[in-house]
């Protein structure tokens, strides 16, 4: 589980991260990303997929925890940038098959271009 000081929760951190117009796309998964800090507080993380991805909150909650299980990872050998506020990854359909190896593949993907 991504440990509490690196989980954004608020609507309105969500809210804010989606205005900055900021984001990248590889295979499936799109990631928002926040305004840039000063402080050395962690970078704040949240994931999204919508019930249009799939009707079943199992096949959403199931990606989730994969894409959450990756950048758990990442956090674990310390290659994230902690230089933004915050940053959404949101899935779209292409995921739906995947499995943990292409899913971590992305989002390491994602995380290298920052």
């Amino acid at each position: 589980m991504l440990p509490k000081n690196y989980r954004l929760k608020k609507r309105t951190a969500f809210a804010a991260t989606y205005r900055t117009g900021k984001t990248l796309y590889y295979n499936g998964i799109t990631m928002f990303i926040g305004k840039e800090k000063e402080n050395e507080s962690p970078t704040k993380v949240g994931f999204v997929v919508s019930k249009k991805f799939h009707k079943r909150a199992v096949k959403r909650n199931r990606i989730k925890r994969l894409m959450r299980e990756s950048y758990r990872l990442l956090i674990k050998e310390d290659n994230v940038p902690s230089k933004y506020l915050s940053l959404i990854f949101v899935a779209s359909s292409k995921l739906l098959n995947k499995n943990f190896k292409e899913i971590d593949f992305a989002i390491r993907k994602l995380v290298s271009k920052l």
